[in-house]
């Protein structure tokens, strides 16, 4: 995602009180989402592995701008050591994707949509990034097509110490049309979202993290892929 595109996949809220945003990133492009005002706890608090406690107050309006996490993102195969901020809706009723100047630190900052899951729970986080910054000099997610099966991915909760550690599965790129696919946001965020409400217990029973960002050309106000890694926790 850069600074002149919008990233986003846009569907309908299915109520005014239920807005959860399936789009990806106010700074890439722009399709709609549904949003709600207060996050239920999904069953993965049930899960034999520990996860993170609450990052935020969860009468936080999805509205409201960045926040801070206590968080970090971790991909040793890439070198990637980052600081995790929460972000909620832009007023496109978009995923809020935080920019500024080039020197701005949060080009190199991971943002966790907190619609999505808390990572570890037994459904989906979706963790997003820059591409590249105003200058065009790689941000966040710059290599994470790199990203192979396998690989490890830790999200890191700064507070108890504990790593929630995932292993990538796949990648996959889509085009902007194929984002519009209420099936290909399922794939993205999992059950619950694309239906208009907050994340839902995985249908395998496992706990999953999406990465995504922008892919492909720019033309003219966006990308025209967009690049998502899948992992899955492992213990």
């Amino acid at each position: 995602m850069t600074a002149r595109a919008r990233i986003g996949v846009r569907i309908g809220a299915r109520a005014a009180t239920v807005l959860l945003a399936t789009a990806l990133l106010a700074g890439c492009t722009s399709h709609t989402a549904p949003q709600a005002s207060g996050q239920d706890t999904t069953s993965g608090r049930a899960a034999a592995l520990p996860v993170p406690d609450a990052l935020t107050d969860p009468e936080l309006a999805m509205r409201a701008g960045p926040v801070a996490v206590p968080l970090e993102l971790r991909m040793p195969s890439l070198g990637v050591d980052v600081p995790v901020i929460g972000v909620g809706m832009s007023t496109e009723d978009v995923m809020d994707a935080p920019m500024g100047p080039a020197d701005d630190p949060v080009w190199q900052q991971a943002f966790w949509y907190r619609g999505s899951a808390i990572p570890g729970e037994l459904s989906t986080a979706l963790l997003a990034g820059h591409v590249d910054d105003p200058l065009g000099r790689p941000a966040v997610f710059a290599h994470i097509e790199d990203l192979r099966a396998g690989d490890p991915i830790v999200v890191h909760d700064t507070r108890s110490g504990l790593d929630v550690r995932f292993s990538v599965t796949g990648t996959k790129v889509y085009t902007l049309e194929e984002t519009t696919d209420p099936t290909v946001l399922t794939e993205i965020y999992g059950a619950g979202p694309v239906a208009g409400t907050w994340p839902q217990p995985s249908t395998d029973g496992l706990s999953h993290l999406t990465l995504i960002t922008c892919a492909g050309t720019f033309r003219g106000t966006t990308h025209d892929h967009r690049l998502a890694v899948y992992a899955t926790r492992v213990g």
